[in-house]
């Protein structure tokens, strides 16, 4: 009996735990594993295939260059020169590979590269921190600045970088489209006089909103000489991306049951009293797919944008890659390929799941 009760105290703080493991604990009901297990294979074949397609597209692009710079030596120096050529390929020497479509096994070691790049650059962020330490501690006290790392970024601070411009380029979107819908969509009125700015407008391309946000930010800061690519990054890749939002929340808005504005003026509600409690919960499912795609938006447009910006995130990286045509360079574009697309993805679930918490619809998305 004693040893039940201490057992029983033991559990007693990991109790809070259990929703937590409900949670993310696969619920298999009876005749459930089977068809869990046949997606899960076919979910893998699909991915093998791609790998294998993937790995014989790149093999045969790297045959045809590799062909293409063989008989160019034999055309322009003679065979002499063509067999170095062949010999030099077949060593695996960099210097004379083919430059073109690199195999998953290339992309994998580039990204073991930037991993091991990222280590040795936080290496030695915390070697210079640690050096400033007292000089940065005299200058806060005098109430200067104090003296920051400004070595080049590794490729997880680049991505860090790009996620927390699209989070803030999203934020300013849905500060700005949520309240605007809100209001078009009370008033059939407003809707129709602010239609054509909003189809003049949500067509417009990123770089054309950079170049706006360019000229405005640029007057604003004049003198100052801080970097102002962050800033101007998230200002156009909020305006780019705003529009989904903007015309779904007053669709949302405009297409709420009159029944729930009849009761709301039963009960005598006042105006804000009936959108915060009427209005915004019946619009949220459209308010929400709004969202998701603005959030989407932004995450394709920032890439371009971070490029034109020169802001130190994916898009500069890939075209900086690109420009320095290094032998790996291809298989690092390719590494932020995926990191693109899979931020994209978990973006877009997070928003799904915050989605499903807050509103009566639930659904698992698309």
């Amino acid at each position: 009996m004693e040893q039940d009760i201490t057992l029983k105290k033991e559990g007693q703080g990991l109790t809070f735990l259990k929703p937590l493991v409900a949670k993310f604990t696969p619920k298999f009901q009876k005749g459930d594993l089977v068809p869990w297990l046949k997606k899960s294979g076919i979910t893998l074949l699909s991915i093998l295939l791609f790998l294998g397609l993937w790995h014989m597209g790149s093999k045969a692009l790297y045959n045809i260059e590799a062909n293409y710079k063989i008989e160019k030596a034999l055309t322009e120096q003679g065979q002499a020169a063509a067999d170095a050529e062949r010999d030099c390929i077949a060593s695996g020497e960099s210097s004379c590979q083919p430059n073109t479509l690199p195999s998953p096994t290339q992309v994998w070691a580039s990204l073991q590269t930037l991993i091991a790049d990222h280590k040795v650059i936080n290496a030695d962020k915390a070697a210079f921190n640690e050096k400033m330490a007292a000089t940065n501690a005299k200058l806060v006290a005098k109430g200067k600045n104090a003296i920051v790392y400004t070595g080049r970024a590794s490729f997880v601070d680049i991505v860090l970088t790009s996620i927390k411009t699209v989070f803030a380029g999203f934020l300013l979107a849905l500060l700005i489209a949520v309240p605007i819908g809100v209001v078009i969509g009370l008033s059939p009125s407003l809707r129709s006089a602010f239609n054509w700015f909003i189809q003049i407008f949500k067509p417009v391309s990123p770089v054309v909103w950079y170049l706006l946000v360019f000229m405005i930010v640029k007057t604003l800061y004049i003198g100052d000489s801080s970097d102002n690519a962050f800033v101007i990054s998230f200002i156009s890749v909020g305006l780019c991306a705003m529009w989904a939002t903007l015309v779904n929340t007053a669709m949302g808005v405009s297409s709420v049951d009159k029944d729930y504005i009849n009761v709301a003026k039963v009960l005598k509600l006042g105006t804000f009293q009936k959108i915060f409690k009427v209005i915004l919960p019946s619009s949220l499912p459209l308010i929400f797919t709004g969202l998701r795609i603005t959030l989407s938006v932004a995450w394709m447009v920032l890439i371009a944008i971070e490029l034109l910006a020169q802001s130190q995130g994916l898009g500069l990286f890939v075209w900086e890659e690109f420009q320095n045509g290094a032998n790996d360079s291809n298989a690092k574009i390719i590494v932020a390929m995926f990191v693109i697309g899979i931020i994209g993805f978990l973006l877009d679930r997070i928003m799904l799941s915050v989605q499903n918490m807050v509103s009566f619809n639930k659904n698992e998305g698309v």
